[in-house]
């Protein structure tokens, strides 16, 4: 078997089953007066808003930017589920493409404590008391489950529960909820092996050097089209025991922007904006068994 190509990478991702979309929710009400009130209008007119450069928004994401999510490495396209995002939030607001920035932020750095260089940073980060404490998050963009990838053939590519999964040595990305999932949930006998980016997970099960990996179910799909020859998605599931865990844009603690962005993404939602994109760019998630 050859090792598939980028586009036929592509060719899985929107080719697949349709995923669910997130659940429509109502436009958030802003701080000032209620959602479509002049009050409301006023405070998020685009020349009202408080940005880290004055008629630019300022958007932040880590380097190398992976697809789904961003399309050949590139935020700028509007290409891939959280460049999309980005411009229809960013278009919501009243700002043209060439009047968006894009900033490179390491992952765990935006939301760390601290002045942000960002006016709002997406990068498959999820919502989480502990990170809330010290940054502000918008409204859920996206409900996410976690993918476990195992190599074809070998001893845990046919589990059909969680419990199938107890003495295997999984590998997981340091920082994400994922480590989390993994201890709580399936909570493995043997030691979760961390690592510091997705790239070094993603190559230690190349390596057989872990029996799986644990990552966001549309990434597994992208790690199993063009990462690891003869890999496979043996299941899903979430992450907390049913709690649904949910990705969110992220803003400096005490941002003025949070309000105006949960505004355009209430609309979004509620005009089925967002479930388009989704179904463009994340399709294939709804093709892992469900795992229990």
């Amino acid at each position: 078997m050859h090792r598939p190509s980028l586009l036929l990478a592509l060719g899985v991702l929107t080719t697949a089953a349709v995923a669910c979309a997130p659940a429509t929710n109502d436009a958030a009400q802003p701080a000032g007066g209620a959602a479509g009130s002049p009050a409301a209008a006023a405070s998020c007119a685009k020349d009202q808003l408080t940005l880290i450069t004055p008629g630019k928004l300022t958007i932040g994401t880590d380097k190398p930017a992976y697809e789904p999510w961003f399309k050949n490495d590139d935020p700028t396209s509007g290409e891939g589920f959280e460049s999309a995002i980005a411009y229809a939030v960013a278009d919501k607001l009243g700002f043209t493409k060439d009047e968006v920035a894009w900033a490179t932020i390491p992952f765990d750095t935006a939301y760390a404590p601290g002045g942000k260089k960002f006016d709002f940073d997406l990068n498959q980060i999820s919502i989480t008391p502990d990170r809330a404490k010290v940054v502000d998050f918008s409204e859920g963009y996206y409900t996410v489950k976690q993918g476990i990838v195992a190599l074809g053939g070998g001893k845990y590519a046919s589990a059909t529960g969680l419990a199938d999964l107890k003495d295997a040595t999984i590998g997981v990305q340091v920082g994400t909820t994922a480590l989390d999932a993994v201890k709580s949930v399936i909570q493995p006998a043997k030691e979760t092996k961390v690592y510091t980016q997705q790239v070094d997970a993603v190559n230690a099960l190349k390596n057989k050097q872990v029996d799986a990996i644990v990552v966001d179910l549309p990434t597994a799909f992208y790690v199993t089209a063009a990462q690891v020859e003869n890999s496979k998605i043996v299941g899903q599931f979430a992450a907390t025991g049913g709690t649904p865990e949910e990705f969110g844009l992220v803003f400096q603690k005490g941002s003025s922007l949070v309000s105006c962005v949960n505004e355009a993404i209430g609309a979004l939602k509620s005009s089925g904006e967002f479930a388009k994109i989704e179904q463009q760019w994340l399709s294939a998630a709804a093709g892992a068994p469900e795992m229990k």
